[in-house]
């Protein structure tokens, strides 16, 4: 699976190319494909930046997009008083990953009855999304899904540890894997966040490799001009090539991955 989008709405006309685009490359494939882009960008280094077109503009736009598409939508909510009007358009609701351990959101999200993706935390552990899961299941939810985002290394840097994809994986629910927020360098030019794009496709075969769920990714026809993360995200041009790539790795390893699951008893995802 693929869920994949521009970072921010940028306008109505721009997520449909570009969700369009996206889309004819995963039929292509026979790939799943979900659509995210976010109605707001809470979370920003600097208070001057784009934010999206707020809430009702923002979720207006994916209803109508959705609709022309065909496709399943994602996108964040940032409070509970988000949850209700997002979960009448939205397929999955994303918990942001500075928001993973907030309790009343997390809930709130779970009993809405939508699937839930959780981003972990640049702070946690790995087996401290044991917790996440806790929580949504003590509110009614059995759609989740995790996703793996990097961790904090030192100032401005994130590392990967592969080794959280299996661990997460074996609480019983599907791994999504945050290709692009994985390379971002946090605050790392200042008054924005830097990333290293050119590392997308090393981490996205590493982590089809591990056997991961599926992949998330942020995709713009033009990251050089875009208005929020444009540094980290895969170039449109470039998802052709490199989902073929992924696919081929895929196919070499997953004899392998069910094999390992069946011995060590993991679930490969519900």
């Amino acid at each position: 699976m693929l869920v994949a989008g521009p970072c921010v709405i940028e306008s109505e006309d721009h997520l449909l190319r570009v969700g369009e685009a996206i889309r004819t490359v995963c039929e292509a494939h026979r790939v799943p494909f979900v659509l995210k882009s976010s109605f707001d960008k809470a979370n920003r280094s600097s208070g001057r930046a784009f934010r999206g077109p707020g809430l009702q503009e923002g979720l207006r736009i994916l209803e109508r997009v959705r609709a022309k598409l065909d496709v399943p939508v994602l996108s964040d909510v940032h409070d509970v008083h988000q949850v209700a009007a997002a979960a009448d358009v939205l397929d999955i609701l994303q918990i942001p990953a500075f928001l993973c351990r907030q309790t009343d959101l997390l809930t709130a999200a779970a009993r809405s009855g939508k699937p839930v993706n959780v981003k972990k935390g640049q702070f946690l552990s790995p087996w401290d999304a044991a917790n996440i899961v806790e929580k949504l299941q003590s509110a009614g939810s059995e759609a989740i899904v995790l996703t793996e985002r990097g961790s904090s290394f030192g100032y401005n840097n994130l590392v990967v540890d592969i080794r959280s994809l299996p661990i997460m994986r074996s609480f019983g629910y599907p791994v999504l894997f945050d290709v692009t927020h994985s390379v971002q360098l946090p605050g790392g030019v200042g008054d924005a966040s830097g990333g290293q794009s050119d590392m997308i496709p090393y981490l996205a075969r590493a982590a089809v490799a591990a056997g991961v769920d599926g992949l998330f990714m942020e995709i713009h026809p033009d990251p050089a001009n875009a208005p929020s993360d444009g540094p980290t995200m895969l170039r449109l041009d470039a998802l052709p090539g490199l989902l073929n790539q992924l696919l081929d790795v895929h196919r070499a390893v997953a004899p392998y991955i069910n094999q390992l699951s069946a011995i060590s008893g993991q679930q490969p995802g519900k």
